[in-house]
């Protein structure tokens, strides 16, 4: 692991609170949060030994670039990613923390997550060959992998601590919060997915699909948490060579899945390591992505 590459935080003068499958949350008071994005990857629900170099550098600062950019849209959790600006005890870890760090304010989390669709592809495309369905949502016979969606679709699913997310139906997601607040998370988020995509089209990006989370704050107000629109929780393809019937190049973790494919793996802990080579490569598509999205060199 090169010294550039951060697998794992320990901040001795801050309470860690969580440590995800990328990021380590640490508590700073009673109002606020530190989120650091680490150099993990998952795949397949298991956290590989390999850091990618620079990924969390770009989740950090692609985030920041769509909380800004989409701030119309909703508000956010986001107070900044400026270790300068943030409390003296994150400053003393400045050298760790750059760039890769979100001082953010709290907040109550819905127990969902907000997945929106483009095009048929992942478990939707699975679930869609299984019962010509994708979270309750009756499609088109004879879809092919890939194809656009003839509208994007609202497709929640559970969240998972460990192991897979189940998708779920907006009936089942009105279950679990209610009516109200599950009619606000659909419209929200598919405003945000609409936005993003029309705009990631224009810069050579197909967004295909998302992910979002969303809480609310102390005042009762929903805010946008967690990471936005990055190659963790999106699928991006170059829009020049999408070609619906097969599997899309992409910018995203998808080329690590990939290659995973072609090894003799259960799928089941521990992960095994990937090789330079292809550490290297997502780390390029990763940085082009945010290249591309933001119009400027990471």
């Amino acid at each position: 692991m090169s010294a550039a590459t951060l697998l794992q935080t320990s901040l001795s003068d801050l309470s860690l609170t969580r440590r995800g499958k990328v990021r380590d949350v640490y508590a700073v008071d009673d109002d606020r949060l530190l989120i650091v994005a680490t150099d993990r990857i998952s795949a397949f629900d298991c956290v590989l030994p390999t850091p990618i170099a620079r990924k969390g550098e770009v989740l950090t600062a692609l985030s920041q670039f769509w909380f800004d950019k989409l701030g119309h849209v909703v508000a956010n959790h986001l107070l900044t990613s400026d270790v300068s600006q943030m409390p003296e005890n994150i400053q003393r870890h400045s050298e760790v923390l750059a760039r890769r760090s979100m001082l953010v304010r709290r907040a109550d989390v819905f127990p969902v997550e907000c997945v929106d669709r483009g095009y048929l592809v992942g478990s939707g495309w699975k679930d869609y060959l299984k019962t010509g369905e994708v979270c309750g949502h009756k499609l088109p016979e004879n879809l092919q992998e890939s194809a656009e969606l003839p509208e994007p679709l609202f497709t929640p699913s559970t969240k998972a601590e460990e192991g897979h997310d189940e998708n779920i139906s907006e009936a089942q997601v009105r279950d679990i919060i209610g009516a109200d607040a599950t009619a606000q998370l659909r419209d929200t988020s598919l405003r945000l997915y609409s936005e993003a995509r029309n705009y990631a089209r224009e810069r050579g990006i197909i967004i295909a699909d998302t992910k979002f989370e969303f809480g609310l704050d102390k005042n009762g107000e929903l805010v946008l948490v967690d990471e936005v629109l990055t190659p963790d929780s999106s699928r991006f393809w170059p829009a020049d060579q999408y070609q619906p019937g097969r599997s899309q190049p992409s910018f995203d973790k998808q080329f690590v899945r990939d290659y995973l494919e072609t090894l003799d793996w259960d799928k089941k802990p521990p992960a095994p390591a990937i090789p330079p080579e292809v550490a290297q490569a997502t780390t390029e598509r990763y940085v082009e992505a945010y290249k591309l999205l933001a119009g400027r060199e990471l």
